[in-house]
């Protein structure tokens, strides 16, 4: 058992395989460590949140390593059926790599019985284990940039399902009509951990019979927004999106957290209407963004400075600024510049936005496709209802917590080494914490690419088992090129992180822009907590 920094308030234990991550998952599940938060099972590791002020790194590494981890752990889940038809493009590949026929790979498939082991990738994603040995299968060489929903696959040890179009590399054997992410569906994902799963051969009628089944359940209209009042969007050129704190507690279903990517401006601008602090807000990317009000209200704004233009229906300028509420009568129209620095801007109203929580938050997580649809032109916001009740005194003004970053600046990020830092050369971990890193036109809410002028070299060429990954990770691909992963990011990811940004500089990352350098500056160094926990240690 092994104990690797991620961040401050997270590590990786990692283990000898499988059954063992499962037994450490299982025994934490049956008798909690206080202190945790979360625990996210993987292919031989956990990753652990917990929170400092109750249980230190190395309390908790103790705890761990008294954990009775002989044991095989029974899971008696339900049993799940998924009807597949085997028309993957990958199965002559997969028969010639087991030596069988295509009959016999279908056979020995539909004959096991797999049980998903834990969520990750993405949601509804199971990583199923069990079944005939012989289908044990390598990636491909080449991970193929679009593999439709639905898709059937084996990787290594493993079988799965994708439950939405995504790159991948796993070999396609088949597919089947019943999506596995279904969020008009309780709970959304088709199995869960534990469940058992039996593939089920199907024939292309009954494939094209279930797909209109499906279709015509999906098929529902959408309700029409006629109702007078509200806030009517003129202009979004990039969609605005809903975001609070985050959605916690879904990771058994594959779900990140998501949430604004400056908590610190969501807050402040919550304040500053007089709503509690976690109140759902508009998050705005790049400016830009226009709206004309169709009843009165105290909105206000924070985050990414910008030039705000308001005007009356008879065109009359109006005073308005960031960081400080105002009031929007009937006609009003409010315009938002983009900003000369940072990225995100946060809208509030007084009482609240009318929005449909997804899974216990508002957040629009933009790589699971999960939460309320985005903002766009011709979208009329609306006010929640009881807004009077909850929204208290108002704040005059509010200070930024930091100076948003423009363009050619570079800003330095706090990090914590780790947790594979074994993973390069000296000459890359030198490199990582002396050159500056370009904030690329390819960073979304996902992660930030970042481009330095040498690449960092990997020591390892082999495979990274599937592992948890945490906001903030700094995960290097083949390209050596690092990507910095922000609230959208996969909760489970194949290449190794070289370090995770603090959380105190979580917000600051947030609202770094394109064309902005980054310079990382460690902490404190990588270091394998001790193999004996000392009583003496903080």
């Amino acid at each position: 058992m092994r104990f690797l920094p991620v961040s401050l308030r997270v590590l990786l234990v990692e283990l000898e395989g499988l059954d063992e991550t499962l037994a450490l998952f299982a025994s934490l599940s049956a008798d909690p460590v206080a202190g945790i938060d979360e625990v996210l099972p993987a292919a031989r590791t956990l990753m652990i949140r917990f929170r400092p002020e109750i249980v230190t790194p190395e309390k908790l590494a103790e705890a761990l390593r008294g954990r009775d981890l002989s044991a095989r752990i029974e899971r008696p889940g339900a049993l799940v059926e998924v009807p597949t038809l085997y028309d993957g493009e990958d199965l002559a590949e997969v028969a010639a790599l087991t030596g069988l026929t295509v009959a016999e790979v279908i056979a020995r498939h539909t004959a096991g019985e797999y049980t998903v082991a834990f969520s990750g990738f993405a949601p509804g994603f199971g990583y199923l284990v069990g079944g005939d040995n012989a289908l044990h299968v390598p990636r491909r060489r080449s991970p193929r940039t679009r593999i439709p929903a639905g898709s059937v696959a084996l990787a290594g040890p493993f079988a799965g399902v994708y439950p939405q179009e995504s790159p991948g590399g796993w070999q396609l054997i088949g597919t089947t009509p019943v999506p596995v992410w279904d969020l008009s569906r309780d709970p959304p994902a088709f199995f869960q951990p534990g469940d058992r799963v039996r593939f089920v051969s199907i024939d292309a009628t009954e494939a094209e019979r279930l797909r209109a089944r499906e279709a015509d359940r999906a098929a529902l209209p959408a309700p029409e927004d006629a109702a007078p009042g509200g806030l009517a969007v003129l202009a979004a050129p990039m969609p605005a999106l809903f975001q609070d704190r985050g959605r916690f507690g879904e990771t058994r279903q594959g779900v990140s957290s998501s949430g604004a990517l400056d908590l610190g401006a969501m807050r402040a601008a919550n304040r500053l209407v007089g709503n509690p602090a976690e109140t759902p807000v508009l998050e705005i990317t790049g400016g830009g963004f226009a709206l004309e009000a169709r009843q009165g209200a105290v909105v206000a704004l924070a985050g990414a400075p910008a030039a705000l233009s308001l005007a009356d229906a008879a065109g009359r300028r109006l005073g308005a600024e960031i960081g400080r509420p105002f009031s929007l009568e009937p006609g009003d129209r409010l315009a938002l510049g983009a900003p000369g620095r940072g990225m995100r801007t946060y809208l509030a109203w007084r009482g609240g936005f009318e929005v449909a929580p997804v899974l216990g938050s508002a957040s629009t997580d933009t790589l699971a496709h999960v939460g309320p649809p985005s903002v766009r032109a011709g979208t009329v916001l609306r006010q929640a209802a009881g807004a009077g009740v909850a929204a208290g005194p108002v704040a005059l003004s509010m200070e930024p917590a930091f100076v948003c970053p423009a363009p050619g600046e570079t800003v330095t990020l706090d990090v914590v080494m780790g947790p594979r830092t074994d993973w390069f050369t000296p000459a890359a971990l030198a490199l990582f914490e002396s050159q500056a890193f370009e904030v690329t036109p390819q960073s979304s809410r996902v992660g930030m690419r970042l481009q330095g002028p040498e690449p960092l070299e990997r020591r390892e060429r082999g495979e990274l088992a599937s592992e948890g990954t945490a906001t903030g990770a700094i995960q290097v691909p083949p390209s050596g090129q690092p990507v910095l992963f922000l609230a959208d990011h996969p909760l489970t990811g194949g290449y190794p992180v070289i370090a995770c940004v603090a959380e105190h500089h979580l917000d600051l990352a947030g609202q770094i822009p394109v064309g902005a350098f980054i310079r990382f500056r460690p902490i404190r160094p990588f270091a394998e907590i001790a193999p004996l926990a000392r009583q003496d240690q903080p």
